[in-house]
């Protein structure tokens, strides 16, 4: 990890599995985010649906303008943790997770107009209650910049979004802003390119507008990453339409600030040896899968390139529950803790407990001070109780 604000951390310090999160590394992306809010204007939301280790949220309070949700439980949460705007889009909403959602969410975007007429009767009535709640309707500028189809939502048929061609103009009234998201841990050149096909496609409406958001998937923390233009270009664009900016960032959040720290269970052989932890991939890092990745271990390097080569395997009876292949200085060992790195954003806010696989302990590391508190540990009731 860049940052390397693991060096003196003991991975025998936490249960095993254990996802640690460095607050100081969280507290440092907070701060770069808080510049850019302060130097461009806009607002920066934190995006829950990458990272809500709600535990940390006073630390968020202090830098940035409220949350963003994907839907009520992640909305609720963050209304009530971490402070600041309430943002709440959904692909659909459910009528009566609305109906609450309406109640403290400071925007709700909708992302077709069909929802946006037809829960008329409870907008109009919450809007007597709070005058001050904005709608907005989710955009698709129809201009991919992923290179991962499922994480694509310009792709070809995609639900995410509104075509220009299907935004009926005469059914704006009372939408003050629309938002899009194009993006996936990405710089600010895919961003600039995105902006100029929504100014292109919709800039008729902009300057109708109260804001403007930028949505998610700026990598704005991590290494190389253009700021000085970032602030620029929002200047310009809230100047140009006189809107209030908003950006999203959520792996920005959490990027090179966490770890999962695993045991070896078991070594075995089968062509080649093999190495069975007490994670999962499907379990615990399911976008090693999705996306796909290979992590990065403390201490592991390509397959070959040192002298003892293992495929890293989890506990699950999937067969393909493969985190992939690494090679050793020194051969493992039974007991072992390895050191999975930036394994904060997307994943604990994804694990399962397929098997029965108990879900990762959480715990904090302070980078400064040298100190690990386990805040929560999981176990057999937790699988039980979301069964039945």
């Amino acid at each position: 990890m860049p940052q390397n604000t693991f060096t003196h951390f003991d991975p025998h310090s936490v249960p095993s599995p254990c996802f640690v999160v460095d607050k100081v590394a969280i507290e440092n992306n907070l701060k770069v985010l808080h510049h850019v809010q302060q130097a461009s204007g806009a607002k920066v939301l934190a995006a829950l649906k990458a990272f809500s280790f709600w535990h940390l949220a006073p630390l968020y309070k202090k830098y940035l303008s409220g949350t963003c949700a994907s839907g009520y439980n992640e909305a609720k949460l963050g209304f009530d943790y971490y402070g600041g705007e309430t943002h709440v889009f959904s692909a659909a909403f459910k009528p009566e997770e609305l109906e609450s959602v309406l109640s403290f969410a400071d925007h709700v975007v909708f992302n077709s107009l069909q929802q946006w007429q037809r829960f008329q009767p409870l907008i109009q009535e919450a809007l007597k209650a709070r005058p001050s709640l904005d709608f907005g309707l989710r955009i698709n500028p129809e201009h991919s910049e992923g290179t991962v189809p499922i994480y694509d939502p310009c792709a070809p048929c995609s639900r995410l979004g509104i075509p220009n061609d299907q935004l009926d103009r005469g059914q704006l009234k009372g939408i003050s802003g629309l938002h899009f998201h194009t993006l996936c841990e990405q710089g600010f050149d895919p961003l600039d390119r995105t902006l100029s096909a929504v100014e292109e496609k919709f800039g008729d409406i902009l300057p109708q507008l109260k804001w403007v958001n930028f949505g998610g998937g700026h990598h704005i923390t991590a290494d190389g990453y253009n700021i000085d233009a970032l602030i620029q270009r929002i200047i310009d664009f809230r100047e140009r339409y006189d809107v209030e900016v908003y950006l999203e960032p959520g792996e920005a959040i959490a990027i090179h600030t966490g770890v999962l720290v695993a045991e070896v269970l078991d070594i075995t052989h089968n062509t080649m040896p093999l190495a069975i932890l007490d994670t999962s991939a499907t379990c615990h890092m399911p976008d090693t899968l999705e996306m796909p990745y290979r992590p990065e271990i403390t201490g592991g390097y390509l397959p070959n390139e040192k002298a003892y080569t293992y495929r890293l395997g989890g506990m699950t009876c999937l067969a393909g529950d493969v985190m992939g292949d690494w090679s050793f200085e020194q051969p493992l060992k039974v007991g072992q803790r390895l050191i999975f790195e930036d394994m904060s954003h997307y994943t604990m806010v994804k694990t399962t407990t397929f098997n029965g696989i108990n879900l990762p302990a959480l715990a904090i590391w302070d980078s400064d001070a040298h100190h690990t508190q386990v805040v929560k540990t999981f176990g057999y009731d937790d699988f039980k109780n979301r069964l039945s």
